[in-house]
């Protein structure tokens, strides 16, 4: 799934963050009630920045690493196992509290 041989995007300050994220699209397509399926990598140190759920539902669900959420300015740690459920209108900001190790987190969009 994480494997850079694969294709791939590589979106650097994703919504005014820092550093990289790479980013694996996992469905050829859209397949109802699913828009998407992202298997992301977010370096050490970086972060997403601050962004609102527009156009679709989301989860994150983190795979690897360690790292915090905050959802509408509320904190919440973003570990192995940990889902953030994300409705329309609410807002997403992810950071790796890690200097060292990538977070790794899948993101499911749905309608």
């Amino acid at each position: 799934m994480w494997n850079r041989e694969h294709a791939h995007d590589v979106r650097q300050a994703l919504f005014g963050g820092e550093r990289a994220v790479r980013v694996w699209n996992l469905l050829a397509g859209p397949r109802a009630p699913f828009a998407t399926v992202l298997a992301c990598e977010l370096e050490p140190g970086g972060s997403v920045g601050a962004h609102v759920q527009e156009e679709f539902a989301e989860l994150v669900i983190a795979i690897d690493g360690d790292g915090h959420v905050l959802v509408n300015g509320d904190r919440s740690p973003l570990a192995p196992g940990a889902v953030i459920e994300l409705p329309l209108g609410e807002t997403l900001a992810i950071s790796n509290d890690s200097g060292e190790r990538s977070l790794r987190y899948l993101i499911i969009k749905a309608r």
